[in-house]
């Protein structure tokens, strides 16, 4: 790096003081005290951000009987206590969307309960599938061999069967249906995955 470059000729620094200058040292502001106020203290509750510039001596006397809490109540405080654990920022209850507030299923249960009620309010109906089938859904089934209104036992025991009857092990070793058992291991996987057994 050429430090004669023409570049580093034209940085100037501003320190925001002269160098002839003296840094300006603020007196202590207690009252009648005229040494230098080099600590600073928080002036108090309402006035975040604002300080006092006080001396060495004045600053310990200050810490000393400093109570951000003074003049509050003991609701007050363990409320600020509260919020403090949020950073007090606001915050919303479990299960709150941007729609409004929705009441807990199953009113005051405990969440064993309330899980449970999700879970059989998301069952199948008894008389099959309302939704239309995507194509690998259909694909899957006709692979299964299986009705599109197959219950999740239905797609269990026949996976079961078709495994048994395809695996090389089942036909003496024979790799002929190889291929076969992997579309139906894949079938049943992704019928598995999208919730229906």
């Amino acid at each position: 790096m050429d430090l004669n470059s023409k570049y580093f000729d034209k940085i100037r620094i501003n320190k925001g003081r002269k160098k002839d200058e003296a840094p300006k040292v603020r007196t202590c502001q207690w009252a009648g005290c005229d040494k230098p106020g080099s600590h600073r203290a928080p002036m108090g509750r309402g006035r975040e951000g604002e300080y006092y510039e006080l001396c060495i001596d004045h600053v310990r006397e200050y810490n000393k009987s400093y109570n951000y809490f003074s003049g509050l109540d003991d609701d007050a405080v363990v409320r600020f206590q509260k919020d403090a654990l949020t950073g007090h920022r606001p915050t919303w209850t479990m299960g709150v969307n941007r729609w409004g507030n929705q009441p807990p299923i199953g009113g005051g249960a405990d969440a064993s309960q309330r899980i449970e009620a999700r879970a059989r309010g998301r069952a199948r109906p008894a008389g099959g599938r309302t939704r239309k089938l995507k194509t690998l859904e259909k694909k899957a089934f006709e692979t299964l061999n299986l009705p599109h209104t197959a219950s999740d036992t239905d797609i269990r025991s026949r996976y079961k069967e078709l495994v048994k009857r395809h695996h090389p092990d089942a036909n003496g070793g024979d790799r002929s249906s190889e291929d076969r058992l992997r579309q139906i291991i894949q079938s049943y996987k992704y019928l598995k995955q999208m919730g229906f057994c």
